[in-house]
C-alpha cells in the first residue's frame, strides 16, 4: 500500500504544509486558536445577549462547534488544492497522486488536534467536569478523517480540470456551517425535520464531540453507524472519481 511504501515522502509533504502554514505569520500557530476563540466572542454575544439563547456552557458549546467545523472547512479546502498546488510532483516525477491529498489533510489533522489540545484547558478552567468519555475522541476524530479525506479526493481530482470550483465550495462551505449545530442546538430544529437534520454527518460528529467533552455521555449506536458509513461511502465514492481523473492531471495541469 502506498501509504507505507512512501512514508517518508508523506511525513516530508505533512512537515512541509505545516512549516508553510504557520511559519508565514508573526503568531504562527497561535492563528490556530485565536481564529475560533475571537469567533466564539461574537457569537457568545450575539446569541448569548442579543437572542437570549439558554445553553449551558454556550462558551465552550461554541467553541467545540467552532473548532470541530474548522477541520472540515479547512481540510477538504487545503485539500482540493494539493493537486494542482504541487505541479512539479505531478508532471515530472510518477509517485500514487493520492499521496499529495492524502498529506494535506494529515497536516489538516494535526493542526485540528492540537487546536483540540489547547481546547482541553480552556473546558477545565470554564468549569467543565472532564469524564473518561475524552478517550472516545481521538476515534472520533479517525473517523472525520475519513469523511474530510473522502470529500477531499473528490475535490482534488475535480479542480483540476473546474477552477471555478473553490468559490462553489466556498458557497457550499457557508451553507453547511448553518445547516449543522455549530452556533446554536439541536432543540432549535422543528421535530418534522430532525430526521433529515441528522443525515447530516457532521451534525452528528459536532454533537458526538460535544458528548465526550463537554456532558461526559457516550455517543449512540447509530451515530457511530452513521458517521462510519458515511466515511466509507465518501472514501468510496472520493477514491473512484481520482483513480478516473487522475490519468490526466499531468496535461491539464
Amino acid at each position: 500500500m502506498y501509504l507505507f511504501e512512501y512514508k517518508e515522502l508523506i511525513k516530508s509533504l505533512v512537515v512541509s504544509d505545516l512549516k508553510t502554514k504557520y511559519s508565514s505569520s508573526a503568531l504562527g500557530f497561535a492563528w490556530s486558536m485565536l481564529n475560533p476563540l475571537l469567533m466564539m466572542l461574537v457569537l457568545y454575544f450575539v446569541f448569548n445577549n442579543i437572542f437570549k439563547l439558554t445553553q449551558e456552557n454556550l462558551a465552550m458549546y461554541l467553541l467545540i462547534g467552532l473548532t470541530g467545523w474548522r477541520f472540515f472547512a479547512l481540510g477538504t479546502s487545503m485539500a482540493m488544492m494539493s493537486i494542482v498546488g504541487r505541479p512539479s510532483l505531478v508532471t515530472k516525477i510518477y509517485i500514487p497522486r493520492e499521496i499529495l491529498t492524502f498529506s494535506t489533510v494529515i497536516s489538516a489533522l494535526i493542526s485540528s488536534l492540537l487546536e483540540f489540545l489547547v481546547l482541553i484547558p480552556l473546558l477545565i478552567i470554564f468549569g467543565v467536569n472532564l469524564k473518561i468519555t475524552i478517550l472516545i475522541f481521538p476515534l472520533l476524530h479517525i473517523l472525520y478523517f475519513l469523511i474530510v479525506y473522502g470529500i477531499g479526493l473528490a475535490l482534488a481530482s475535480l479542480y483540476v480540470y473546474y477552477r471555478d470550483l473553490n468559490q462553489i465550495w466556498e458557497v457550499l462551505l457557508q451553507m453547511g456551517f448553518f445547516l449543522s449545530p455549530i452556533v446554536y442546538p439541536l432543540s432549535q430544529i422543528p421535530d418534522k425535520y430532525i430526521f433529515y437534520y441528522m443525515l447530516n454527518p457532521i451534525t452528528r460528529i459536532i454533537e458526538m464531540y460535544r458528548n465526550v467533552l463537554l456532558r461526559g455521555d457516550i455517543p449512540g449506536l447509530i451515530d457511530f453507524c452513521v458517521v462510519i458509513l458515511s466515511g466509507i461511502l465518501f472514501l468510496i465514492i472520493g477514491s473512484w472519481l481520482f483513480r478516473k481523473l487522475s490519468p490526466r492531471f499531468a496535461e491539464e495541469i
